[in-house]
C-alpha cells in the first residue's frame, strides 16, 4: 500500500491525454459510509478531479481502479500554503491595524484584504504551483 511518507488516495482513471491523465477522487465525510447518512444529512462525499502527467509507458484505461500517491511532505506544504500562513497574515493584519489606532471594523477589512491578496498572489502562483505538487499513479 503506501508508507508513511506518502498520501495516497484510491479513484478512477476519467480521461487519457497524452499530457494528462485525469483521475476522479471521491473523499467522504467520515459518516458517508453509515446506513443512517439518508436520514440525518451529515453524510457528505465530493468527487473531486485531480491531473497527472501521462506517461507513455503507462497502460491504464479509463475507468480502471488506481491510486494516487502525493509525498507526505508536500501535503503538509500545501496545508501551510492554504491554512496556517493565511492564518497567520489575517492575525497579523488585525493586530497590526488595532495597534495603530484604527476601528475594529477597519482593521477587520484590513484582515480580510490581506487574505484576499495572499490567495491573488498563489492564485497568480498557480501554474508553478502545480510543477511543484506531481500525483503519481499506483496500479
Amino acid at each position: 500500500m503506501s508508507s508513511s511518507s506518502e498520501i495516497s488516495h484510491r479513484g478512477r482513471i476519467v480521461a487519457i491525454t497524452p499530457e494528462v491523465t485525469t483521475v476522479e477522487i471521491v473523499s467522504e465525510s467520515a459518516c458517508a459510509a453509515c446506513h443512517a447518512k439518508g436520514l440525518c444529512s451529515l453524510g457528505d462525499s465530493k468527487a473531486k478531479q485531480v491531473e497527472l502527467p501521462t506517461r507513455g509507458w503507462d497502460n491504464y484505461a479509463v475507468g480502471q481502479e488506481v491510486n494516487v500517491v502525493l509525498r507526505a511532505s508536500m501535503g503538509h506544504k500545501a496545508v501551510w500554503l492554504a491554512y496556517v500562513i493565511p492564518l497567520l497574515i489575517m492575525v497579523a493584519a488585525l493586530l497590526g491595524t488595532l495597534a495603530a489606532g484604527a476601528s475594529e471594523l477597519l482593521a477587520g477589512l484590513v484582515a480580510i484584504g490581506a487574505i484576499a491578496l495572499y490567495y491573488l498572489v498563489i492564485w497568480l502562483l498557480r501554474g508553478r504551483l502545480r510543477n511543484e505538487y506531481i500525483f503519481n499513479i499506483q496500479a
